[in-house]
């Protein structure tokens, strides 16, 4: 790998303040049921509570999403963790930037901050446990000796589900404003930039290449959420497990040139997609990564599949033009 940096001190650099996680999502859709049938479908553990879908991954009590039932597929919150000794200089941080607070959703209990962020998303910062990993994650790729057989009957393939959640991807309005507020507000650092239209940023206390990436719209929306599995086979083999219950649109296999990671993206019913994904990049808590700004080409994959026409398209700008025309001719 190129050398994108160089190490830095382990207490980091003197006064930084940073989330360390994307703790948790929100999301609403159209259709709780037809939802829980593509989660679980997914390999997701999934629990109602309270009119809502809760998703977890295998044997994992954290939770990584809140899906509750909305008129259209919208994003309706994101969460970023803090550790406990953050938390009030990210208050004093907020009243010192004249960021409005607000009240959480009603519904929702938390001692959190609630604000909006420059595309009037709903931002929460919450003390919790750091869920980005500490170290980057395992990756195997098992063979088998002469005389053996490799794969598998069909039969025998055991269900894929994903261990966590890698990162979020946003639409935004403007890839400038929002590079400026997740890094001057959230203490995120911007780790690279394809073109003008996709960057991507991660946490300053060792996270994945980004925890959270945003691409250029019309409109703010809510574009894939990535979900880690431990091999390019478990990305193959969910996307046949998708597949056979009905979700086969979709992008993949496929390998990224920024963040290198080998990837199956699969679209929901409501036009964002879930990721299954694996062996992506890591930046260590004491590292100190040189964003690069690269090539419109570079920004997507160095082999795969040709990009969907409809992959970067925000379908939430296409259902607010239909609700537009819709409130119009009543």
């Amino acid at each position: 790998m190129t050398q994108m940096g160089r190490f830095i001190p382990a207490d980091g650099q003197p006064g930084e303040l940073g989330v360390h996680s994307v703790d948790h999502f929100s999301l609403n859709v159209p259709d709780l049921a037809e939802a829980e049938h593509f989660y679980r479908s997914f390999g997701m553990d999934v629990e109602a509570e309270s009119a809502k879908l809760v998703l977890r991954t295998a044997g994992k009590n954290h939770t990584w999403a809140v899906i509750a039932e909305g008129a259209r597929k919208s994003l309706r919150y994101i969460s970023f963790g803090v550790f406990d000794e953050d938390f009030p200089r990210f208050r004093e941080k907020l009243e010192r930037m004249g960021i409005q607070r607000l009240d959480p959703p009603p519904g929702y209990e938390s001692n959190g901050l609630w604000f909006r962020d420059h595309d009037q998303n709903l931002i929460e910062i919450q003390v919790c446990e750091k869920t980005s990993p500490n170290e980057k994650s395992p990756f195997v790729n098992l063979s088998v000796p002469g005389g053996q057989r490799g794969a598998p009957m069909r039969a025998d393939v055991p269900v894929i589900r994903p261990n966590r959640m890698c990162h979020v991807l946003l639409f935004t309005t403007d890839v400038d404003r929002a590079i400026q507020f997740y890094t001057q507000v959230l203490g995120l650092r911007l780790t690279d930039r394809g073109g003008d239209a996709i960057a991507f940023m991660h946490g300053i206390h060792g996270s994945d290449h980004h925890m959270l990436a945003v691409a250029l719209s019309t409109v703010p929306g809510f574009h894939h959420a990535s979900w880690g599995v431990d091999s390019i086979n478990e990305v193959g083999l969910g996307a046949m497990q998708m597949a056979d219950r009905g979700y086969s649109a979709g992008w993949g296999l496929l390998r990224h040139v920024l963040g290198s990671n080998f990837s199956h993206y699969v679209r929901d019913p409501w036009g964002s997609y879930f990721e299954y994904t694996c062996d992506i990049d890591y930046i260590p808590a004491n590292f100190d990564w040189k964003a690069g700004h690269y090539k419109p080409e570079d920004s997507i994959y160095l082999w795969g599949p040709p990009l969907p026409e409809d992959f970067i398209v925000n379908s939430e700008a296409h259902s607010e033009a239909k609700a537009e025309v819709e409130s119009a001719t009543r």
